[in-house]
């Protein structure tokens, strides 16, 4: 994995999500089970590739179930794909999705940086928002801009892992920028569909110390380019919803 994988590239800082104006009490960010079995990408997905991996993860619409749904084959391979969105994660905390992995990977480590691959992660990445970060984060955030060009604040990872403790969160093996958020561990649940839900905003105040930014994009991925393993998994629809606090 390059240096930066798990910081998303630019192309999630940039257009909102239409439709959201009229504050809905759901967000459908990945509404996969509209899409058509057989395409390549959902509508308003894009692939989210790496400079120096050249062998991809191949994703295509499926039904399973007799539902649409993403699925998502890596052979020592990465790649994913994203969603530009702007989301205020104050309105709109929680995400909601499912998931079905159908093999763990048995080299997989969340500690260690040729270990970082899984069968399934989302990804939410939030934008630079000067008067939200400290100024120790904005000095970090500046030498990274200038090695990587323009970069979210901040990632939460939220994986499927093979040991670490459900609940478990770290920092990337690669950068401090990305939180990993162990929700998924073990082969119980493996090849069954799993129902997932977090708090965005709680989080990342924990995961970062400090108030979130507007989320400004949200990513799957199944990669094994580092353990050099293969990996199936499916994805089902995204949405963020308001708290019911």
């Amino acid at each position: 994995m390059t240096r930066f994988r798990l910081i998303l590239p630019a192309l999630l800082l940039i257009s909102p999500v239409a439709g959201f104006a009229q504050e809905p009490a759901m967000l459908k960010v990945g509404a996969f089970t509209a899409a058509v079995a057989g395409a390549e990408l959902p509508d308003s997905w894009k692939p989210l590739t790496f400079k120096k991996i050249e062998r991809q993860t191949r994703y295509e619409v499926v039904k399973d179930g007799g539902m649409s749904v993403v699925k998502a084959v890596s052979e020592a391979s990465a790649s994913g794909l994203t969603k530009a969105v702007t989301i205020d994660p104050r309105e709109y905390p929680i995400v909601r999705w499912r998931w079905k992995v159908e093999n763990l990977l048995q080299k997989s480590d969340v500690q260690r940086k040729d270990g970082d691959d899984y069968p399934a992660r989302l990804y939410i990445t939030f934008a630079y928002e000067p008067d939200k970060v400290s100024f120790g984060k904005k000095l970090k955030y500046k030498a990274g801009q200038a090695l990587f060009g323009d970069i979210p604040i901040g990632a939460l990872n939220y994986i499927w892992d093979a040991k670490s403790p459900v609940g478990a969160m770290v920092d990337n093996a690669f950068t401090s920028f990305a939180k990993m958020i162990v929700v998924e561990s073990g082969a119980q649940r493996v090849g069954s569909w799993v129902e997932e839900e977090r708090n965005v905003y709680e989080d990342y105040r924990l995961a970062f110390g400090e108030e979130p930014p507007a989320i400004s994009g949200v990513a799957i991925m199944t990669d094994t380019d580092n353990t050099k393993e293969r990996a199936v998994a499916y994805y089902g629809d995204i949405v963020f919803a308001r708290s019911q606090k």
